[in-house]
């Protein structure tokens, strides 16, 4: 298990379109940023996935840094660092940022 969630960001990864919900109060939280980092489906709002990975997610060095921390969704800030829920994302996808280094070189 990472040490820090920035040397790890896996949970930011996703195949899925419709990955993580946001609500109208995560919406409006988001503030100016929502509009360029949300994406509608009808009724339903979700973060924006480009390239498998969410777009508010920015890889520095090796660094995984979320652009949107200070403002995320709900659903990102209940994703607890060793949670059950953390080691599920690790087990399914954890090669997926290993992947996105290897894609930037």
């Amino acid at each position: 298990m990472p040490e820090d969630c920035t040397a790890c960001g896996t949970c930011c990864f996703s195949h899925l379109a419709p990955y993580v919900v946001v609500t109208g109060d995560d919406y409006a939280r988001l503030g100016d940023e929502a509009e360029s980092r949300v994406l509608f489906d009808g009724y339903q709002a979700f973060m924006r996935m480009e390239s498998g990975r969410c777009a508010a997610l920015r890889i520095e060095g090796r660094r995984f840094l979320c652009s949107v921390y200070e403002t995320r969704p709900d659903t990102c800030r209940a994703l607890l660092r060793d949670s059950a829920e953390c080691a599920g994302e690790l087990l399914t996808k954890g090669d997926r940022p290993l992947s996105a280094l290897r894609a930037r070189r």
